[in-house]
């Protein structure tokens, strides 16, 4: 069958796609063979383009790396420019990921429900930086507990035991940015020098 050069490039960026995403989660080809139940050589043979991807071998490949079968096939445009992004629920919270590309910084936009108001401290590898749109966002960072508004910014480190949720007089909208290997925003603009030193910025905490 001889297909177009669009879905025949289609086609050819599969097996890389799958390689790449793969690795980024650090999944062996057994692991992958054991989940899905697909011999290792054929999942070798779909990576190398030497094998070309179908349905039945797709499916449950996407399903076991929990993403959207277009993301494996990086399906041609078709002239809608509205990105659908789905929110999902994590720990009783709405998460909504802003963005579909893998990359150092993600970012996310959270609703804290107000029955989520019990710290439970947590840590593991990462850096965070959390803007509370509305509501109040109560913020247990190690020795300290602190109450955001709407406009304050908190970033830290989340290898120190964290907790953050309601205050419990309502639900919380905030947006994140969470590096998973301690990457940092980095802000480039800064305004120009001045002779007396500026005040410290009211409504942004760093621990």
């Amino acid at each position: 069958m001889e297909y177009s050069p669009v879905v025949a490039q289609a086609l050819a960026d599969v097996g890389p796609r799958l390689k790449r995403l793969r690795t980024e989660r650090s999944v062996t080809l057994a692991a992958l063979s054991e989940a899905t139940g697909i011999s290792k050589s054929t999942l070798s043979r779909l990576e190398s383009g030497q094998r070309r991807p179908s349905l039945e071998l797709l499916l449950p490949i996407a399903q076991v790396h929990q993403v959207p079968l277009d993301e494996l096939v990086g399906a041609p445009e078709v002239g809608d420019p509205r990105i659908r992004l789905t929110p999902k629920k994590v720990d009783g919270n709405t998460v909504l990921p802003l963005t579909q590309h893998p990359g150092p910084l993600q970012p996310y936009k959270t609703v804290i429900p107000t029955h989520r108001d019990t710290p439970d401290p947590c840590t593991h590898e990462g850096y965070e930086w959390l803007y509370v749109l509305a509501g109040r966002l109560r913020l247990v960072l190690a020795d300290h507990d602190l109450v955001l508004g709407p406009g304050e910014v908190a970033e830290f480190d989340t290898r120190l035991p964290h907790w953050f949720g309601s205050t419990g007089d309502g639900p919380v909208e905030i947006l994140s940015l969470f590096g998973r290997q301690g990457e940092r925003m980095h802000v480039r603009a800064r305004p120009s020098a001045r002779k007396q030193p500026a005040p410290d910025r009211p409504g942004q905490a760093e621990i």
